[in-house]
């Protein structure tokens, strides 16, 4: 039986020491949070996959990028398929984005985005966005599965041959995932999420995927006339319409990635109606609150089970980690009681079902965003690490120990 002869491959393996590096360094984008998700910018050659709900900003923000590099003389093009020309433009004018070096085409079949690419030889090319791209060598219709994942492919393939850097906007599905095969997600260096609530104009950029560096980056931008704008302090921005002295609010220190944020919490225990008693979570982990108002009623006998409780974080963020266990709580018992905690007052710490109370993870930056806030005491666990941050620690061992450190059971209608 005659041997099909093997094809001699096109390179050759090399010991990775003999490699040298090159000067390939993330480029900013001229947005400030973009770069800090990024870690500086965006790398010569990569791919970067942005995903988003309609109308969260993602048109905006790539549009927003391009004129930052274009001002700095790099030549950009902004391929659209699902707006005309005239419409981005109209879109650039109030954003401010009307630059000479960012060229704009209306196309979505690929080979002629390909063309336009060797014939500009941008430094940057965006494509918004993936879903309404197709190949004309696939008989399938533009947002199918083969349809994307060959224009994904070829896409990379050419981002990397040429050294563009690549900016592909993506749909998603109505669970928040990213539409399309899951290939999609594989084939590029970085994927992003673009999200934030219709209601408040906060929006928060993440790097779902990032080869280039870290994904416990978060950047927070606000919507404004002239587009988004970078929030420089989150903390600040989240407290600035908090009102003290009223029962059921507290400050806990969250912390998104590396990034720390002081956000508001606030609990409204209100007599109910119904015979099953109302529980309503906006911004919160809702089987948290149901295990911590499990916790106080049962470990603690506070008679909070036939009590509608109302529980949010202020501001459109979400607050799901077990480190904002303790303010919850304490905001609980403190509309129970009806007894305001002091304004000068953050805590955080996870309670577990005992009713302990358990260190969370980065106390240090968490409590010196706090004390940079002006906030002076904060209720911790017991074994929390001392920190080196101008705040005085108040230390306890378990719910109950922190309930009794502000006598919140003093208004306690069954005593």
């Amino acid at each position: 039986m005659e041997r099909t002869p093997s094809l001699a491959p096109a390179t050759q393996p090399i010991p990775i020491t003999q490699l040298t590096t090159t000067d390939t360094g993330p480029v900013p984008t001229g947005i400030d949070e973009l770069d800090r998700v990024l870690g500086g910018g965006l790398v010569p050659g990569s791919v970067t996959l942005l995903g988003g709900e309609p109308g969260v900003g993602k048109s905006t923000l790539v549009l927003q990028m391009l004129a930052a590099r274009a001002r700095t003389g790099s030549t950009v093009l902004y391929v659209t398929g699902e707006e005309s020309i005239e419409q981005v433009r109209l879109r650039a004018e109030r954003l401010g984005a009307l630059v000479d070096r960012l060229m704009l085409v209306a196309e979505t079949a690929l080979p002629n985005v390909i063309a336009h690419i060797d014939a500009l030889g941008p430094d940057v090319c965006v494509v918004d966005s993936v879903q309404t791209m197709y190949d004309p060598t696939y008989s399938s219709a533009p947002g199918s599965v083969t349809q994307v994942r060959e224009c994904a492919h070829r896409l990379v393939q050419e981002a990397k041959r040429r050294g563009v850097t690549m900016v592909v906007v993506g749909h998603v599905t109505k669970d928040g995932q990213l539409a399309g095969p899951r290939v999609l997600e594989h084939v590029v260096d970085t994927v992003l999420s673009i999200d934030g609530d219709r209601h408040h104009d906060l929006r928060f950029v993440r790097a779902v995927k990032h080869r280039f560096g870290s994904t416990e980056e978060l950047g927070l931008m606000a919507v404004c006339s002239t587009g988004l704008e970078s929030v420089a302090d989150p903390s600040g921005l989240f407290l600035g319409d908090r009102c003290a002295g009223i029962a059921g609010s507290l400050v806990t220190p969250a912390m998104e990635g590396h990034r720390p944020l002081l956000v508001e919490v606030q609990a409204l225990v209100a007599e109910s109606q119904l015979p099953q008693p109302r529980r309503s979570v906006h911004g919160l982990d809702g089987g948290r609150v149901a295990l911590l108002v499990a916790v106080l009623s049962r470990r603690l006998k506070l008679p909070i089970g036939p009590q509608d409780i109302y529980a949010m974080a202020v501001g459109g963020v979400k607050v799901m980690e077990p480190g904002a266990d303790l303010a919850i709580a304490l905001a609980i018992a403190s509309s129970l009681a009806e007894r305001p905690l002091p304004a000068g007052v953050v805590a955080c710490g996870e309670v577990g079902l005992g009713g302990e109370l358990r260190q969370v993870a980065r106390i240090e930056r968490r409590l010196a965003e706090a004390a940079r806030l002006g906030f002076t005491q904060a209720v911790v666990p017991r074994s929390a690490p001392v920190v080196d941050a101008p705040i005085e620690l108040l230390r306890v061992p378990s719910l109950a120990a922190a309930i009794e450190l502000f006598d919140l059971r003093s208004h306690d209608p069954t005593e």
